[in-house]
């Protein structure tokens, strides 16, 4: 399967599993949040795997011209990116906020949250599936679909544009800044992994922060 092939099935994928809770609204709360969460893990799974079963035949350019290509490089930067990652998040939140005089706080991951408390078996979606779905979309595959004719830094701004507007959260420049970072580690090391690690990595701490702030009755400044 070529690349482009690849990326169309991908982002299809991404779709269907994107759109599953409507057809689970017809069910109890807990079984549509249990069976997103199945929905989430697979389509995860199913996308590393057509990632492996196609990696000889479906490179991107960025994964050709990629300079640091070694493990060491992909494990140190997916992890550190983790941590760099959260600083960008809340500088660019800051200002943003400042800006637009917008809440100080993401209604995404408020209903992100909320779900969580009410099935913890949805943290698996949000920390795993969701992340890794993601990367292989709006890094790998709408990259991989545009650069050839844009360059990388317009496809980057692109694949980020649409990553933030995905997520309906009202934050735009947040999620832009978030996404376009991971693109930048996906360049650096031309691995997807050095993204998803670090995408993983912090909305993992992300969860685990909120989770913390919720049961300690710990209110943030406002």
């Amino acid at each position: 399967m070529s690349i482009k092939k690849l990326s169309f099935t991908m982002i299809l994928l991404y779709g269907i599993v994107f759109f599953s809770p409507f057809l689970f609204k017809p069910f109890s709360r807990d079984i549509m949040i249990s069976a997103t969460t199945v929905t989430y893990i697979l389509g995860a799974v199913l996308m590393i795997w057509l990632y492996f079963k196609n990696k000889k035949t479906a490179n991107t350019l960025v994964e050709q011209e990629a300079k640091l290509t070694s493990p060491v490089f992909t494990l140190l930067l997916g992890f550190s990116g983790i941590f760099i990652a959260m600083i960008i998040q809340a500088i660019v939140f800051s200002i943003e906020t400042t800006i637009t005089g917008a809440k100080p706080s993401s209604e995404n991951t408020q209903n992100i949250i909320a779900v969580i408390l009410a099935n913890p078996l949805f943290i698996l979606a949000t920390t795993i599936g969701g992340p890794i779905m993601e990367e292989f979309v709006f890094r790998r595959s709408l990259i991989g679909l545009t650069e050839a004719y844009t360059g990388f830094w317009i496809s980057a701004i692109i694949s980020s544009s649409l990553f933030s507007v995905i997520h309906q959260d009202g934050h735009f420049f947040v999620y832009f800044f978030m996404g376009f970072f991971f693109a930048v580690l996906y360049k650096m090391t031309g691995k997807i992994w050095t993204s998803i690690i670090a995408h993983c990595g912090m909305n993992t701490l992300v969860v685990i922060a909120q989770l913390m702030l919720h049961y300690g009755n710990i209110e943030l400044p406002k």
